[in-house]
């Protein structure tokens, strides 16, 4: 009988639950068991918003409470979809399905190498400019693909709408991160004059493009190894992906932001790049501006600029 997690369906629920090792690991552990692979060791990632765990040296085993249960199946979905599509490698699915109240699980491959955010102070220039670039063909791969297969289980659906909706919440978004009004101010002139496109060209988005989800192999010469973390992907407008990358990739190096964008073989405006920052999923200003460079001046033209360009 599988060990009964409790339904959590609400933010409560999440907060008491999953953070709570001694309630998700035996059922961990005993999931572990009915895929096979009983007595491995789990090692939980201390990172993610959902239960992860390694499991032994070849298997992650990534838990999806029913909150999430839309996120667990894009994630195996689009771990299938992608498999060996791309210049660099992603996990392989072994297996998904329901667990018990409302839970769910992907169990994929464990890739090698070690996260880029943790070996990227050690990593030298001229490397680290060979990385963004075999990043940016990796993004490049990845928008390429088909994404009609993955209609089904990937927002936003109408992407004009997206936009609109993620518009309209944008300044109230920042101002519950604690943005300073200054800030706040500028943000609907600003949006007014971005050039966002009228009719995006749809591509498969990752959403999260970021060294934290890039992985590399320290002993030789820091090769990328891996992307992972593809539930929060979606289908949009390729630009979109270009926040993660300017923001937690080339963060704010021009001379870095222009080798992936070689490499992709594409460019994007900075104040395209800067108000799709503000219409994130995820947009967080304050945070972005404690961890970046400051612009010359406290304006958001001068943060697309510093940030996004080249």
């Amino acid at each position: 009988m599988p060990i009964m997690l409790p339904p959590v369906n609400t933010d409560e629920e999440w907060d008491a639950v999953v953070p709570d090792e001694a309630v998700v690991r035996p059922a961990a552990e005993e999931l572990c068991a009915r895929l096979g692979l009983a007595g491995a060791p789990l090692t939980r990632y201390a990172e993610g918003s959902q239960p992860v765990y390694a499991v032994g040296e070849r298997h992650v085993l990534k838990l999806f409470p029913g909150a999430a249960a839309a996120d667990g199946a894009a994630e195996a979905r689009v771990l299938g979809h992608v498999q060996g599509q791309l210049p660099v490698d992603t996990p392989r699915l072994h297996d998904s399905g329901a667990y018990v109240n409302g839970w769910s699980y992907v169990l994929m491959s464990r890739l090698p190498g070690e996260g880029l955010h943790l070996a990227w102070p050690r990593i030298p220039a001229g490397e680290r400019e060979r990385i963004v670039a075999r990043a940016g063909e990796a993004l490049a791969a990845l928008h390429a693909l088909g994404h009609a297969p993955l209609a089904d289980v990937l927002g936003p659906g109408d992407w004009r709408e997206f936009t609109a909706r993620q518009r309209a919440g944008a300044v109230e978004q920042q101002r519950r991160h604690g943005l300073a009004e200054s800030w706040l101010e500028q943000i609907p002139d600003f949006l007014d004059a971005a050039p966002l496109p009228e009719e995006a060209q749809p591509a498969l988005l990752h959403t999260e493009f970021m060294r934290q989800h890039l992985l590399v192999d320290p002993d030789d010469g820091h090769r990328l190894t891996g992307l992972f973390d593809f539930e929060p992907a979606m289908i949009g407008d390729p630009a979109y992906d270009f926040v993660g990358v300017g923001l937690f990739v080339t963060r704010a190096e021009p001379k870095l932001l222009t080798r992936f964008t070689a490499a992709y073989g594409r460019t994007f405006e900075p104040r395209l790049l800067l108000a799709y920052t503000l219409l994130h999923v995820y947009s967080n200003l304050p945070w972005y501006l404690r961890e970046l460079p400051a612009p010359p001046e406290p304006t958001l033209d001068a943060l697309a600029e510093a940030w996004f360009g080249h």
